[in-house]
């Protein structure tokens, strides 16, 4: 079965404009070192980089999971994905929510080597010569679709050339942006004058919040990329299902980024790309999601069960900063 939303293009292209859910202000995501990103366009607008797409993309995971639960979101379960597992059967993470996805250590750097030895068994060959990314979106898609679309990277495989692009990509930005500079007080109601670096005593602060005149959020699916990987139906209308369907419920329901940044759609999305096609609504996308699952479980084109544990101990976890790809503010 294909999909309906699979159109004859090579992109799907889609613009939301967007505003803050209360006030004026919002306040933009911020990298180490660098702060903020502000930049202007060839004829001097002022620009913001509110989300990048590192961040979209994990934002784009991050609706598909149910954290009351521990599994996927209802609509998507049928899917396939890696699961990491304590030796007492906790799950500890997962392909869906490691910032690497299924390249996480947790995943290949244990002593569980089980994903390990299917890379290594299905892609093998591959050391020396031209690679076969075909042969590499297969297996992606036995063990977790997920990635054929968020793109991975396996820099200890075939001497770090499988690698797949992101096929769906997202970033928000803001024109004729203006700084609102505000700050505060830490307040220290038993010793004002403590040692501030022991955390004691008043600690004044400073922040930077942004105006705009106007907020888009931008998205792209990259329908080439998808055809590229030659899967057998219905795997190419699924996947190009499952980013509508990620980029949808992402605009209704993944809008609040920070505590100073909580956004809501103004006005009608946009499709540019192609013309003509309308943005599905969530709810037909979840049926057509459904059927495409049963067709693909039927063709037996996902791993058996669909959810493949790999086991890790939690005492070689180190604490170490950083899981995804940026910090925020």
């Amino acid at each position: 079965m294909s999909s309906k939303y699979f159109p004859e293009s090579s992109r799907i292209l889609i613009e939301a404009d967007l505003k803050p859910l209360q006030g004026t202000r919002f306040q933009p995501t911020g990298f180490p070192d660098l702060g903020h990103a502000t930049y202007r366009t060839a004829d001097g607008t002022e620009m913001l980089l509110v989300e990048s797409a590192q961040s979209v993309a994990n934002r784009l995971e991050t609706v598909c999971w149910d954290a009351d639960e521990n599994d996927l979101v209802a609509p998507l379960r049928g899917l396939p994905y890696i699961r990491v597992i304590t030796p007492d059967g906790e799950m500890l993470t997962n392909s869906l929510l490691e910032a690497h996805r299924i390249n996480s250590p947790y995943i290949l750097g244990g002593s569980d080597t089980t994903i390990l030895s299917a890379l290594n068994k299905e892609l093998a060959g591959s050391e020396e010569g031209a690679i076969d990314l075909r042969k590499l979106a297969r297996t992606l898609a036995t063990y977790d679709v997920n990635a054929l679309l968020h793109g991975v990277f396996f820099p200890k495989l075939a001497g770090g050339r499988y690698r797949l692009a992101r096929a769906v990509s997202g970033f928000i930005e803001a024109r004729n942006v203006g700084v609102a500079t505000s700050g505060g007080v830490k307040n220290d109601r038993v010793n004002p004058s403590g040692d501030t670096k022991s955390g004691f005593g008043n600690v004044p602060f400073h922040r930077d919040e942004y105006t705009a005149g106007a907020i888009t959020a931008f998205f792209n699916i990259d329908l080439a990329q998808i055809r590229g990987y030659r899967l057998p139906d219905p795997m190419s209308g699924l996947l190009s299902t499952l980013a509508l369907w990620k980029i949808v419920t992402f605009l209704e329901t993944g809008l609040r980024l920070r505590t100073a940044c909580d956004l809501e759609v103004a006005g009608v999305i946009r499709v540019t790309k192609p013309q003509g096609f309308q943005l599905p609504k969530r709810s037909d996308l979840e049926v057509e999601l459904g059927s495409l699952i049963k067709d693909a479980l039927k063709a037996k084109l996902f791993s058996e069960p669909a959810i493949t544990d790999v086991k890790y101990k939690p005492g070689k976890v180190k604490s170490k900063k950083s899981a995804k790809d940026e910090v925020e503010a």
